[in-house]
């Protein structure tokens, strides 16, 4: 590629020098030759006043050979032309056997008193010729000159002239080769550059500097290059969350059908046995009943949080923020859940933050992660266990807002530590079966990671397997500027 571009830039250079040198030489040599022309005009001019001072009848008197020998001292082919245009004397012709020079121009200016000139082609010796003509008391005295001389002038020069451009012509195609060299290797590289743009290598660069032109077509191409693989890499993040997306749709559809299945297989199988007539059995109809109601709690609870869920990841979960003083929405949220954890004999605590500590959020949205957080706490604490919940200022970073960040802490099994990445995964489950026979829908730490988003805060999960858990999360102490909308969505529940 750069072998061809070099020859083509050299051809194209050799072309121009080319046409440059035709140029120069029709120009020059048409400057000389007018030159010459009006240089020889001159001369005869001083030659026919002089001779036409020396002999006023033009030497007509001598004879014929004094008077060639005359023409030859000068240079010059000499006649003479009477008042009538007769030629009277003539060093080249025979005077006799010319025509009438009256009507000639040079003669005519002569015979009127005036110096004339002419240059044309001579009827009696058939050659090119310039002629000059005096005035004389006799008539007029005609020098003239071959044209022929003057363009063997001419030719000498053309030649010096052709010699000295072609000497001047060598270091110029050296330098027009070392031109056409640098200039096509920088192409050569901006088209391999641009055809490794053209296969997908956005990630090259060719980082050249200068202000010449292709330097800036090369910087250009750089900034081409930049683009196309931001627009590549974020097309490609798109397409990893299209496909992601899909899978998460795929499993969520695999998980709703699984939960919705169990409970309904179970109401469907004890209403069949009911009306086929265990409604009448006084032992088992009414534990019947009981495990119909169970499953259909069981899908009230899945089809709310499957609505919650869905309303906060498409926002449409509207939230109206302000300022509250944490501690009683905590206290709020605990007296909510007092009867469950007194009917499972568990204690629960409050570690109160000052009471003057405020946070900015939606109250109804704390509440539900919260109330989340500590009902897990309490299903999956043994009778007797104990739940902490606390608040506190959280140190704050330099350039960050001010957050409060409140945990729930049981004393139950634990999580598994390969457990904890994937603990607020929708229908995640650590036990599936002790959850499911807690009445659990495996989406609560889900809406609790969504609802707590909404609100600018983080959640996560701190746990020593057999020793207990400990969920934490933040609450701003001021407002963000969030939207109303729930616009603020960090992720989808499997990031």
């Amino acid at each position: 590629m750069t072998a061809k571009i070099f020859l083509k830039l050299l051809l194209g250079v050799l072309c121009v020098l080319i046409v440059a040198l035709a140029a120069v030489d029709v120009l020059v040599s048409a400057r000389a030759r007018a030159d010459y022309l009006e240089q020889r005009q001159q001369e005869l001019s001083q030659k026919a006043r002089m001779l036409a001072a020396l002999s006023p009848n033009g030497f007509a008197d001598l004879p014929r050979e004094k008077f060639r020998a005359v023409a030859r001292e000068a240079g010059v082919r000499l006649t003479v032309i009477g008042p009538d245009g007769v030629v009277l004397a003539d060093s080249e012709g025979e005077p006799s056997e010319m025509e009438n020079h009256g009507g000639r121009p040079e003669v005519m200016a002569a015979l009127q008193g005036r110096e004339g000139a002419s240059h044309r082609l001579s009827p009696t010796i058939g050659v090119d010729s310039l002629y000059v003509a005096e005035p004389i008391p006799a008539g007029a005295l005609r020098l003239a000159v071959r044209i022929s001389d003057i363009e063997g002038q001419v030719t000498m020069l053309r030649k010096e002239m052709l010699m000295s451009m072609v000497l001047a012509f060598i270091p110029a195609m050296l330098v027009a080769a070392f031109f056409a060299r640098y200039v096509s290797a920088r192409l050569g590289s901006i088209i391999e550059f641009a055809a490794r743009l053209a296969d997908g290598g956005f990630r090259t660069r060719m980082n050249w500097s200068g202000k010449d032109e292709l330097t800036k077509l090369a910087v250009k191409l750089d900034e081409t290059a930049v683009k196309l693989e931001n627009t590549f890499d974020e097309l490609r993040r798109e397409h990893g969350e299209l496909e992601k997306l899909e899978q998460i749709r795929k499993d969520f559809v695999i998980n709703v059908s699984h939960e919705l299945r169990t409970p309904l297989a179970s109401i469907q199988g004890y209403t069949e046995t009911l009306l086929n007539g265990a409604i009448y059995d006084a032992e088992n109809n009414v534990r019947f009943l009981e495990i119909i109601r169970h499953n259909a709690e069981r899908l009230a609870n899945l089809t709310r949080d499957l609505l919650t869920l869905s309303r906060v990841e498409l926002k449409l979960q509207k939230f109206q923020f302000a300022s509250y003083y944490i501690n009683p929405l905590i206290e709020h949220c605990l007296d909510s859940l007092m009867p469950l954890a007194e009917a499972r004999n568990i204690s629960i605590a409050i570690e109160r933050a000052p009471e003057t500590t405020e946070v900015f959020c939606d109250s109804e949205a704390i509440h539900q992660a919260l109330s989340n957080l500590l009902d897990n706490a309490i299903k999956y604490t043994p009778e007797g266990g104990s739940v902490v919940v606390s608040a506190r200022v959280a140190p704050r970073v330099k350039g960050q807002p001010e957050f409060v960040e409140i945990s729930v802490r049981d004393t139950g099994i634990g999580v598994p530590k390969e457990d904890l990445p994937r603990l607020f995964e929708r229908f995640y489950r650590v036990d599936k079966a002790r959850s499911r026979a807690q009445g659990g829908t495996g989406l609560g730490l889900a809406i609790v990671k969504h609802l707590v988003r909404s609100q600018g805060g983080m959640v996560w999960v701190e746990s020593d397997y057999g020793r207990g858990a400990t969920f934490r999360f933040t609450v701003p102490t001021q407002d963000l500027g969030l939207s109303e909308d729930g616009e603020v969505q960090a992720g989808l529940t499997v990031s």
